[in-house]
């Protein structure tokens, strides 16, 4: 009896072992199982982190090697398609034109800076549908053209919330099936084809009535004039005349031209405004006295040093002060000061003529724009123009404030040093 006893509690001593170790087999592989699972799950979701897969198991020592191998594959693709984006999100940034990438729904699944400038106001417009963010029917439309024929598209429209003139390019992706959308900013072409024609039309214009002059006066001295040596004197010293304007004009066309194209140095140095005023005050100073005009320097305090070119700034001021006085009646003042401005130094040159009238005030810097031509006592309406651009150029700005009979204040701005 005892005997039995022993065995049976043997048999259940082994039994429970037996009972154990398939438990703990059964959690093993379970626990190992987990893990795969968890692994293959976070490869598929683009984990690029390190994953623990034990090969404790005998019988999952191979897919345990397998799992490794894909996930390690996954990551290199990962790797590489994210190197591939940056390249081509660093592409797209260099390009000055705007672009939209967007999938067959219509949807925009990446852009460039210079289509969200465009388009979204700065703000991204990935997300967006194509037909939001180009807001006109006829960039849509070519859009649309471009998914429905699979053929590139292209079309130039001007957008009148922007007033820009764009053209777009609409491209099929043949792989994704989408489209690629490149927009390209015209404004500044049309603007610079408008004023080269306006350039054209503005100096026709002008050259018509000297050459008139001239032609008149030429057959005048041809049919006789010439024995009449007064009238030759006269006709003669008108002929002087007109040449001059002409020269005038080609000379400072010339100078206007070379500005804008950035072909005029500048001598960048410090200077004192107190100086700048007076050197351009005496070189006008007769000019002024023989229109019987008083002109003055207001001047007083200390004032920075400014960072100027000192004969192109001095031909500012002697273009504004000749300005003034030959709008100035006799007996007014032409007063020339100068002011601290925050970063600046304004400088001012102040008249008591006739004054500009408002719907003037906005467009006298435009090149051969003249106030009132039956008075402009000659000239070649280019003066104000140059002065606009050497002020601009020297990093400043320039106005002109004035109401009609109460004379005109012509006000620019120079960084100080």
């Amino acid at each position: 009896m005892n005997t039995i006893s022993w065995f049976l509690l043997i048999l259940v001593l082994l039994l429970s072992l037996a009972l154990g170790w398939i438990c703990w087999r059964y959690l093993s592989l379970r626990r190992s199982t987990d893990n795969y699972a968890r692994a293959i799950r976070r490869a598929a979701e683009g984990s690029l982190s390190p994953v623990d897969l034990p090969a404790d198991i005998e019988n999952l020592t191979n897919l345990s090697g397998s799992v490794r191998t894909l996930i390690q594959t996954f990551d290199l693709q990962i790797l590489a398609l994210d190197a591939e984006r940056t390249r081509l999100e660093a592409t797209l940034t260099q390009i000055t034109d705007g672009v939209l990438i967007a999938d067959p729904d219509g949807r925009i699944q990446m852009t460039n800076p210079a289509a969200d400038k465009l388009f979204g106001e700065g703000k991204t417009l990935i997300g967006k549908s194509v037909s939001v963010a180009l807001r006109h029917h006829q960039l849509i439309e070519t859009w649309r053209k471009c998914q429905q024929s699979g053929e590139v598209q292209s079309d130039s429209v001007e957008v009148p919330f922007t007033r820009k003139f764009l053209q777009l390019i609409a491209i099929p992706d043949q792989h994704a099936g989408g489209a690629i959308l490149l927009i390209h900013d015209l404004t500044r072409l049309r603007r610079l084809e408008t004023v080269r024609r306006d350039f054209i039309s503005n100096v026709s214009h002008e050259l018509r009535t000297p050459l008139a002059s001239l032609k008149a006066l030429t057959e005048t001295l041809q049919e006789g004039a010439l024995e009449d040596p007064p009238a030759a004197h006269r006709f003669l010293g008108r002929i002087q005349t007109e040449v001059d304007a002409l020269t005038q004009m080609a000379t400072e066309l010339l100078e206007l031209s070379r500005i804008e194209s950035g072909q005029v140095p500048l001598d960048l140095k410090p200077i004192s405004p107190a100086s700048l005023l007076s050197s351009a005050a005496d070189r006008m100073r007769t000019q002024a006295e023989r229109a019987g005009l008083t002109l003055k320097v207001d001047y007083s305090g200390d004032m920075p040093l400014i960072r100027a070119d000192l004969p192109r700034l001095e031909q500012v001021l002697v273009n504004l002060i000749h300005n003034a006085v030959k709008f100035t009646p006799p007996g007014g003042e032409v007063t020339l000061s100068a002011l601290p401005d925050g970063q600046f130094v304004r400088f001012l040159v102040q008249d008591t003529g006739p004054g500009i009238p408002a719907d003037d005030l906005p467009r006298i810097f435009e090149r051969f724009y003249r106030v009132d031509r039956s008075r402009s006592g000659g000239g070649t309406g280019l003066g104000l123009s140059i002065a606009r651009h050497l002020v601009e150029a020297h990093g400043g700005k320039i106005w002109a404030e004035s109401r009609e009979g109460d004379g005109s204040t012509f006000c620019f701005t120079i960084p100080i040093h």
